[in-house]
Protein backbone atom coordinates (compact mmCIF):
# COMPACT_ATOMS: atom_id res chain seq x y z
CA UNK A 1 0.00 0.00 0.00
CA UNK A 2 1.84 3.30 -0.88
CA UNK A 3 2.30 5.91 2.08
CA UNK A 4 0.03 8.54 2.31
CA UNK A 5 1.47 12.27 2.73
CA UNK A 6 1.60 12.79 6.10
CA UNK A 7 3.47 16.11 7.14
CA UNK A 8 3.86 19.05 5.00
CA UNK A 9 6.39 22.04 6.18
CA UNK A 10 5.32 25.56 4.50
CA UNK A 11 8.14 28.27 3.94
CA UNK A 12 7.42 31.85 3.78
CA UNK A 13 7.01 35.04 6.01
CA UNK A 14 7.87 38.27 6.31
CA UNK A 15 4.57 40.72 4.83
CA UNK A 16 1.57 39.80 4.47
CA UNK A 17 2.11 38.74 0.49
CA UNK A 18 3.91 35.70 1.66
CA UNK A 19 1.93 34.98 4.94
CA UNK A 20 -1.43 34.95 3.41
CA UNK A 21 -0.92 32.31 0.70
CA UNK A 22 0.71 29.86 3.08
CA UNK A 23 -2.26 30.16 5.76
CA UNK A 24 -4.57 29.85 3.13
CA UNK A 25 -2.79 26.59 1.92
CA UNK A 26 -2.32 25.26 5.72
CA UNK A 27 -6.09 25.77 5.94
CA UNK A 28 -7.29 23.83 3.00
CA UNK A 29 -4.53 20.73 3.43
CA UNK A 30 -5.55 20.30 6.80
CA UNK A 31 -9.34 20.64 5.94
CA UNK A 32 -8.63 18.00 3.39
CA UNK A 33 -6.98 15.70 5.60
CA UNK A 34 -7.32 16.11 9.52
CA UNK A 35 -4.25 13.88 10.69
CA UNK A 36 -1.84 15.63 8.02
CA UNK A 37 0.54 17.61 10.20
CA UNK A 38 1.35 20.98 8.86
CA UNK A 39 4.00 23.61 9.71
CA UNK A 40 5.51 26.40 8.81
CA UNK A 41 9.01 27.55 8.71
CA UNK A 42 9.78 31.45 9.37
CA UNK A 43 11.41 33.85 11.46
CA UNK A 44 10.90 35.41 14.84
CA UNK A 45 10.66 39.10 13.37
CA UNK A 46 7.86 38.28 10.22
CA UNK A 47 4.66 38.93 10.36
CA UNK A 48 4.19 34.80 10.49
CA UNK A 49 5.57 34.78 13.99
CA UNK A 50 2.35 35.93 15.16
CA UNK A 51 0.24 35.05 12.54
CA UNK A 52 0.69 31.17 12.02
CA UNK A 53 0.66 30.57 15.60
CA UNK A 54 -2.47 32.35 16.00
CA UNK A 55 -3.84 30.21 13.07
CA UNK A 56 -3.01 27.11 15.61
CA UNK A 57 -0.23 25.61 13.65
CA UNK A 58 3.56 25.32 14.91
CA UNK A 59 6.00 27.63 13.42
CA UNK A 60 9.65 26.89 12.98
CA UNK A 61 11.89 29.77 12.57
CA UNK A 62 15.30 29.83 10.99
CA UNK A 63 17.99 32.83 11.01
CA UNK A 64 16.49 35.81 8.41
CA UNK A 65 19.07 36.06 5.89
CA UNK A 66 18.13 38.60 2.80
CA UNK A 67 19.58 38.26 0.31
CA UNK A 68 22.18 41.64 -0.81
CA UNK A 69 21.11 43.00 -4.11
CA UNK A 70 24.58 45.15 -4.15
CA UNK A 71 28.21 44.58 -2.76
CA UNK A 72 27.76 45.68 0.89
CA UNK A 73 28.99 43.74 4.38
CA UNK A 74 26.33 41.44 4.38
CA UNK A 75 27.00 39.77 0.95
CA UNK A 76 30.71 39.20 3.04
CA UNK A 77 28.27 37.60 5.43
CA UNK A 78 26.37 35.46 2.98
CA UNK A 79 27.71 32.56 3.19
CA UNK A 80 27.95 32.31 6.78
CA UNK A 81 24.82 33.17 7.73
CA UNK A 82 23.09 31.17 4.85
CA UNK A 83 24.69 28.03 5.56
CA UNK A 84 23.20 28.46 9.15
CA UNK A 85 19.70 29.05 7.90
CA UNK A 86 19.43 26.43 6.17
CA UNK A 87 20.56 23.84 8.72
CA UNK A 88 18.09 25.69 10.81
CA UNK A 89 15.75 24.82 7.80
CA UNK A 90 16.98 21.31 7.82
CA UNK A 91 16.39 20.63 11.49
CA UNK A 92 12.69 21.84 11.29
CA UNK A 93 12.50 19.71 8.33
CA UNK A 94 13.60 16.85 10.22
CA UNK A 95 11.93 17.49 13.30
CA UNK A 96 7.99 17.49 11.29
CA UNK A 97 9.67 14.55 9.00
CA UNK A 98 8.83 16.57 6.27
CA UNK A 99 6.72 14.21 2.97
CA UNK A 100 6.92 17.94 1.08
CA UNK A 101 8.22 21.37 1.35
CA UNK A 102 6.06 24.36 -0.24
CA UNK A 103 7.97 27.86 -0.33
CA UNK A 104 6.16 30.88 -1.15
CA UNK A 105 9.30 33.11 -1.72
CA UNK A 106 11.24 35.52 -0.05
CA UNK A 107 14.09 35.60 2.45
CA UNK A 108 13.15 32.31 4.26
CA UNK A 109 12.40 29.96 1.11
CA UNK A 110 16.22 29.89 -0.20
CA UNK A 111 17.32 28.05 3.02
CA UNK A 112 14.38 26.13 2.88
CA UNK A 113 14.62 25.14 -0.70
CA UNK A 114 18.25 24.19 -0.67
CA UNK A 115 17.86 21.65 2.54
CA UNK A 116 14.92 20.00 1.08
CA UNK A 117 17.02 19.45 -2.10
CA UNK A 118 19.73 17.98 0.27
CA UNK A 119 17.43 15.72 1.75
CA UNK A 120 15.62 15.17 -1.60
CA UNK A 121 12.26 16.13 -0.36
CA UNK A 122 9.85 17.02 -3.14
CA UNK A 123 9.39 20.94 -3.34
CA UNK A 124 6.75 23.04 -4.13
CA UNK A 125 6.89 26.80 -4.88
CA UNK A 126 4.04 29.27 -5.10
CA UNK A 127 5.29 32.91 -7.30
CA UNK A 128 3.32 35.42 -5.71
CA UNK A 129 3.78 38.26 -8.22
CA UNK A 130 4.09 38.42 -11.63
CA UNK A 131 7.53 39.03 -11.91
CA UNK A 132 9.26 36.62 -9.91
CA UNK A 133 11.71 37.01 -6.83
CA UNK A 134 15.27 35.64 -6.63
CA UNK A 135 14.42 33.20 -4.23
CA UNK A 136 11.86 31.39 -6.40
CA UNK A 137 13.86 32.08 -9.62
CA UNK A 138 16.52 29.80 -7.49
CA UNK A 139 13.95 27.37 -6.62
CA UNK A 140 12.14 27.09 -10.03
CA UNK A 141 15.73 25.12 -11.16
CA UNK A 142 15.44 22.09 -8.30
CA UNK A 143 12.00 21.38 -8.96
CA UNK A 144 9.19 20.60 -11.69
CA UNK A 145 6.62 21.44 -9.32
CA UNK A 146 6.60 25.21 -9.80
CA UNK A 147 2.92 27.30 -9.69
CA UNK A 148 2.51 30.89 -10.54
CA UNK A 149 -0.41 33.35 -9.73
CA UNK A 150 -0.10 34.97 -13.14
CA UNK A 151 0.45 33.94 -16.69
CA UNK A 152 2.89 36.59 -17.88
CA UNK A 153 5.00 35.14 -14.87
CA UNK A 154 8.42 33.60 -16.27
CA UNK A 155 9.53 30.54 -14.53
CA UNK A 156 10.65 27.47 -15.39
CA UNK A 157 8.69 24.78 -15.20
CA UNK A 158 5.49 27.47 -14.43
CA UNK A 159 2.13 26.36 -14.33
CA UNK A 160 -1.19 29.05 -13.63
CA UNK A 161 -2.91 28.20 -10.37
CA UNK A 162 -3.71 31.87 -9.28
CA UNK A 163 -3.63 33.27 -5.45
CA UNK A 164 -4.44 30.61 -2.42
CA UNK A 165 -7.23 32.65 -1.40
CA UNK A 166 -8.48 31.94 2.40
CA UNK A 167 -12.43 30.69 3.09
CA UNK A 168 -13.68 33.95 3.66
CA UNK A 169 -12.58 35.11 0.06
CA UNK A 170 -12.96 32.27 -2.21
CA UNK A 171 -16.23 31.77 -0.33
CA UNK A 172 -17.19 35.55 -0.72
CA UNK A 173 -20.89 36.17 -0.57
CA UNK A 174 -21.20 40.16 -0.56
CA UNK A 175 -25.11 40.15 -0.11
CA UNK A 176 -24.52 37.52 2.54
CA UNK A 177 -22.30 39.96 4.75
CA UNK A 178 -23.39 43.36 3.76
CA UNK A 179 -25.81 44.20 6.59
CA UNK A 180 -22.91 43.06 8.83
CA UNK A 181 -20.19 45.10 7.30
CA UNK A 182 -22.22 47.92 7.19
CA UNK A 183 -23.23 47.57 10.83
CA UNK A 184 -19.86 47.28 12.08
CA UNK A 185 -18.48 50.07 10.17
CA UNK A 186 -21.37 52.39 10.94
CA UNK A 187 -21.99 53.00 7.05
CA UNK A 188 -25.09 53.57 5.09
CA UNK A 189 -26.43 50.96 2.52
CA UNK A 190 -27.38 53.95 -0.22
CA UNK A 191 -24.17 55.69 -0.54
CA UNK A 192 -21.43 54.67 -2.72
CA UNK A 193 -18.49 53.64 -0.87
CA UNK A 194 -14.98 53.86 -1.02
CA UNK A 195 -12.46 51.61 0.32
CA UNK A 196 -8.72 52.86 0.71
CA UNK A 197 -6.21 50.42 2.11
CA UNK A 198 -2.24 50.36 1.44
CA UNK A 199 -2.00 46.73 3.16
CA UNK A 200 -1.35 45.72 6.61
CA UNK A 201 1.62 48.25 6.44
CA UNK A 202 -0.15 50.84 5.01
CA UNK A 203 0.95 53.46 1.95
CA UNK A 204 1.98 57.18 2.72
CA UNK A 205 0.93 58.72 -0.18
CA UNK A 206 -2.67 56.89 -0.09
CA UNK A 207 -3.25 58.39 3.42
CA UNK A 208 -2.01 61.37 2.88
CA UNK A 209 -3.76 62.49 -0.59
CA UNK A 210 -7.00 60.98 0.89
CA UNK A 211 -6.61 63.20 3.98
CA UNK A 212 -6.41 66.11 1.74
CA UNK A 213 -9.34 65.25 -0.53
CA UNK A 214 -11.85 63.65 2.13
CA UNK A 215 -13.63 67.19 2.45
CA UNK A 216 -14.49 67.05 -1.31
CA UNK A 217 -15.45 63.43 -1.07
CA UNK A 218 -17.96 64.10 1.31
CA UNK A 219 -18.91 66.79 0.15
CA UNK A 220 -20.47 64.78 -2.97
CA UNK A 221 -22.42 62.09 -0.65
CA UNK A 222 -19.83 59.36 -0.84
CA UNK A 223 -18.55 57.75 2.43
CA UNK A 224 -15.39 56.07 3.33
CA UNK A 225 -13.83 53.29 4.69
CA UNK A 226 -9.69 54.23 5.05
CA UNK A 227 -7.21 51.13 6.45
CA UNK A 228 -4.65 53.66 7.37
CA UNK A 229 -1.87 50.76 8.55
CA UNK A 230 -1.13 50.79 12.53
CA UNK A 231 0.12 54.18 13.76
CA UNK A 232 -1.04 55.95 10.88
CA UNK A 233 -4.30 56.70 11.78
CA UNK A 234 -5.93 60.14 11.54
CA UNK A 235 -8.64 62.16 12.63
CA UNK A 236 -11.63 60.87 10.89
CA UNK A 237 -12.67 63.77 8.62
CA UNK A 238 -15.75 66.02 9.05
CA UNK A 239 -17.41 67.58 5.91
CA UNK A 240 -20.72 68.15 4.28
CA UNK A 241 -23.20 66.05 2.49
CA UNK A 242 -23.87 63.39 5.20
CA UNK A 243 -21.58 60.72 4.84
CA UNK A 244 -19.04 59.31 7.28
CA UNK A 245 -15.33 58.81 6.64
CA UNK A 246 -14.37 56.27 9.18
CA UNK A 247 -11.00 55.97 9.82
CA UNK A 248 -9.57 52.50 11.37
CA UNK A 249 -5.89 51.14 11.41
CA UNK A 250 -6.59 47.52 10.74
CA UNK A 251 -9.41 45.33 9.71
CA UNK A 252 -9.05 42.00 11.05
CA UNK A 253 -11.96 40.54 8.74
CA UNK A 254 -10.71 42.31 5.10
CA UNK A 255 -14.30 40.59 3.93
CA UNK A 256 -16.46 42.56 6.38
CA UNK A 257 -14.38 45.50 4.59
CA UNK A 258 -14.47 44.32 0.87
CA UNK A 259 -18.70 43.93 1.27
CA UNK A 260 -19.14 47.69 2.01
CA UNK A 261 -16.92 48.97 -0.85
CA UNK A 262 -18.12 49.84 -4.48
CA UNK A 263 -14.36 50.76 -5.01
CA UNK A 264 -11.13 50.38 -4.03
CA UNK A 265 -8.18 52.42 -4.07
CA UNK A 266 -5.33 50.15 -2.76
CA UNK A 267 -1.89 49.42 -3.86
CA UNK A 268 -1.04 46.59 -6.62
CA UNK A 269 0.54 44.07 -4.31
CA UNK A 270 -0.31 40.17 -5.76
CA UNK A 271 -2.64 39.14 -2.88
CA UNK A 272 -5.06 43.07 -2.89
CA UNK A 273 -5.45 41.81 -7.04
CA UNK A 274 -6.16 38.72 -6.64
CA UNK A 275 -8.22 39.35 -3.67
CA UNK A 276 -10.75 41.93 -5.94
CA UNK A 277 -10.81 40.08 -8.68
CA UNK A 278 -11.77 37.06 -7.06
CA UNK A 279 -14.79 38.53 -5.26
CA UNK A 280 -15.38 41.47 -8.22
CA UNK A 281 -14.76 44.92 -6.60
CA UNK A 282 -13.66 47.31 -9.33
CA UNK A 283 -10.91 49.23 -8.05
CA UNK A 284 -7.99 52.22 -8.71
CA UNK A 285 -4.59 50.49 -8.44
CA UNK A 286 -1.32 52.61 -7.28
CA UNK A 287 1.87 50.50 -7.97
CA UNK A 288 4.67 50.99 -5.16
CA UNK A 289 6.92 52.96 -7.35
CA UNK A 290 9.88 51.11 -5.64
CA UNK A 291 10.99 47.39 -5.73
CA UNK A 292 11.03 45.23 -9.62
CA UNK A 293 8.37 46.66 -10.98
CA UNK A 294 6.31 43.82 -10.27
CA UNK A 295 2.71 45.54 -8.70
CA UNK A 296 2.69 47.40 -11.69
CA UNK A 297 2.83 43.87 -13.81
CA UNK A 298 0.11 42.17 -11.36
CA UNK A 299 -2.20 44.75 -12.44
CA UNK A 300 -1.94 44.44 -15.76
CA UNK A 301 -4.60 42.02 -16.43
CA UNK A 302 -7.29 43.52 -14.82
CA UNK A 303 -6.52 46.78 -15.96
CA UNK A 304 -6.40 45.31 -19.51
CA UNK A 305 -9.95 43.73 -19.04
CA UNK A 306 -11.32 47.03 -17.69
CA UNK A 307 -12.06 45.78 -14.34
CA UNK A 308 -9.97 48.64 -12.34
CA UNK A 309 -7.90 51.87 -13.59
CA UNK A 310 -4.45 52.44 -12.46
CA UNK A 311 -2.86 55.52 -11.59
CA UNK A 312 1.09 55.80 -10.87
CA UNK A 313 2.11 57.15 -7.71
CA UNK A 314 3.56 60.54 -8.34
CA UNK A 315 0.46 61.03 -9.82
CA UNK A 316 -2.04 60.58 -7.08
CA UNK A 317 -2.73 63.72 -5.90
CA UNK A 318 -6.61 65.36 -4.26
CA UNK A 319 -7.33 66.89 -7.62
CA UNK A 320 -7.28 63.13 -9.16
CA UNK A 321 -9.47 62.45 -6.43
CA UNK A 322 -11.79 64.99 -7.14
CA UNK A 323 -11.65 64.45 -10.72
CA UNK A 324 -11.34 60.91 -10.71
CA UNK A 325 -12.23 58.98 -8.26
CA UNK A 326 -15.34 60.74 -7.43
CA UNK A 327 -16.99 60.83 -10.62
CA UNK A 328 -16.59 57.46 -10.67
CA UNK A 329 -17.94 56.35 -7.44
CA UNK A 330 -21.28 58.11 -8.57
CA UNK A 331 -21.61 56.11 -11.99
CA UNK A 332 -22.85 53.12 -10.92
CA UNK A 333 -23.43 51.68 -14.07
CA UNK A 334 -19.35 52.09 -15.15
CA UNK A 335 -18.71 50.59 -12.02
CA UNK A 336 -21.36 47.67 -12.31
CA UNK A 337 -19.41 47.06 -15.53
CA UNK A 338 -15.88 47.13 -14.07
CA UNK A 339 -17.17 44.38 -11.26
CA UNK A 340 -17.92 42.00 -13.66
CA UNK A 341 -14.72 42.81 -15.83
CA UNK A 342 -12.92 42.52 -12.71
CA UNK A 343 -14.92 38.92 -11.52
CA UNK A 344 -14.00 38.03 -14.89
CA UNK A 345 -10.53 38.15 -14.29
CA UNK A 346 -10.47 36.68 -10.78
CA UNK A 347 -9.88 32.87 -9.92
CA UNK A 348 -11.36 31.62 -6.47
CA UNK A 349 -9.60 27.96 -6.75
CA UNK A 350 -5.80 28.97 -6.43
CA UNK A 351 -6.22 26.86 -3.31
CA UNK A 352 -7.36 24.00 -4.40
CA UNK A 353 -5.03 23.95 -7.48
CA UNK A 354 -2.15 24.26 -5.24
CA UNK A 355 -3.17 21.98 -2.96
CA UNK A 356 -3.54 19.53 -5.86
CA UNK A 357 0.37 20.29 -6.56
CA UNK A 358 1.17 19.86 -3.46
CA UNK A 359 -0.16 15.72 -3.57
CA UNK A 360 1.44 15.54 -7.30
CA UNK A 361 5.31 16.46 -5.53
CA UNK A 362 4.42 13.84 -2.67
CA UNK A 363 3.62 11.10 -5.18
CA UNK A 364 6.13 12.04 -8.21
CA UNK A 365 9.15 12.34 -5.83
CA UNK A 366 12.27 14.80 -5.87
CA UNK A 367 11.75 15.23 -9.64
CA UNK A 368 14.92 16.80 -10.23
CA UNK A 369 16.12 17.74 -13.98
Amino acid sequence: MAKALSSVLLAGGGSAGHVSPLLALADRLRARDGELAVAALGTSVGLEARLVPARGYPLHTIPKVPLPRRPSLDLLRLPRNLRAAVAAAGAAMDATGADVVVGFGGYVSTPAYLAARRRRIPIVIHEQNARPGLANRLGARLTPYVAVTFASTRLAHARVVGMPLRPEISGFDRDALRAQALAAYGLDAQRPTLLVTGGSLGAARLNETMQAAAGDVLAAGIQALHITGAGKEFPAPQGGGGGRYVVVPYADRMELAYAVADLALVRSGANTVCELTAIGLPAIYVPLPIGNGEQRLNAADVIAAKGGLLIDNAELTADVIREVVVPLLLDRPRLARMATAAEGVGERAGVDLLADLVQEAFRGGPGHD
